[in-house]
């Protein structure tokens, strides 16, 4: 009797998992078919404002033609179209005047934080940092105000500047994983305070994917305090990562203190020991 249970619950259990599966893939499909047509509505709704006021934004004309707009639509259809919703949309619209640039694979949600940048190689950028890599609203959020596109453009030239407005960011050589300067804001380290090493390193395990992240493309985590044995002596690197479009490793060596000669000589000899005994052909 309990085995026939048992294979019950089995024959339960497999049909609730299949069932499961089912509806997850019908709610995503249908989320996309939504988010891609109240994209495609807030586009027109943009593109009729503008085209009605033939470009015409004085504060007061335009102001006048929106709060009417506003209670109309809102009479009609109820929630959603606030006089600021309708300036969102207008300058959804201008931001993006070609419907082909409008990814149904951002939300409208993403779309709100990308109008409100001005610049259109910026804007560019974050467009595309977001669709290759998926941020989150929060995470694009974060992006942009840790400056990520100031902080990559300041270490390229021209040509770079345009293919991280066309493109995103590529990583085609070691040069192009350092930013100038990391930006470490989750690690909440409280300035004038006594801070070690090993707490600097805790901090970052605990944080590992928001660190993850501010690294960039392509990272996977290896470990901490790896050991290292040259001889007899043993060497703890404090942290390992491995980047897989690059196909190497990145070692990091947390100093709280200022960066001796000692130092840089370490760092050499675990990079020499890295190519000689861990890197693959």
């Amino acid at each position: 009797m309990d085995i026939d249970l048992m294979k019950d619950e089995n024959v339960i259990n497999n049909i609730f998992d299949n069932i499961k599966e089912l509806v997850i893939s019908s709610r995503n499909k249908v989320y996309t078919a939504v988010n891609t047509e109240m994209l495609k509505l807030y586009w027109n709704i943009g593109k009729s404002i503008i085209e009605i006021q033939q470009g015409d934004e004085r504060a007061s004309y335009g102001d006048a033609v929106l709060d009417k707009l506003s209670q109309k639509l809102t009479n009609e259809f109820g929630k959603g179209f606030s006089k600021r919703n309708l300036e969102r949309m207008r300058k959804f619209y201008k931001c993006f005047p070609i419907a082909t640039t409008v990814s149904s694979q951002l939300s409208w949600s993403h779309y709100l934080e990308l109008i409100k940048i001005e610049e259109d190689n910026k804007r560019n950028f974050y467009l595309n940092e977001c669709i290759n890599t998926r941020w989150s609203v929060r995470e694009l959020q974060r992006q942009i105000s840790s400056l990520l596109y100031e902080r990559l453009a300041l270490s390229a030239n021209k040509e770079k500047v345009l293919e991280l407005a066309e493109k995103g960011q590529v990583l085609e050589s070691s040069k192009d994983l350092v930013k100038d300067s990391f930006v470490l804001e989750f690690l909440d380290i409280k300035e004038n305070t006594d801070y070690l090493e090993s707490n600097l390193e805790k901090n970052i395990l605990e944080h590992l994917k928001e660190f993850l992240l501010e690294l960039g493309k392509g990272f996977s985590f290896v470990g901490n305090q790896v050991r290292l044995t040259l001889e007899e002596d043993h060497f703890y690197s404090d942290l390992v990562f491995y980047n897989r479009i690059l196909r190497c490793f990145v070692i990091i060596d947390l100093k709280i203190g200022k960066v001796s000669h000692q130092d840089i000589g370490q760092m050499q000899m675990y990079v020499n020991y890295y190519d000689r005994e861990i890197k693959q052909k």
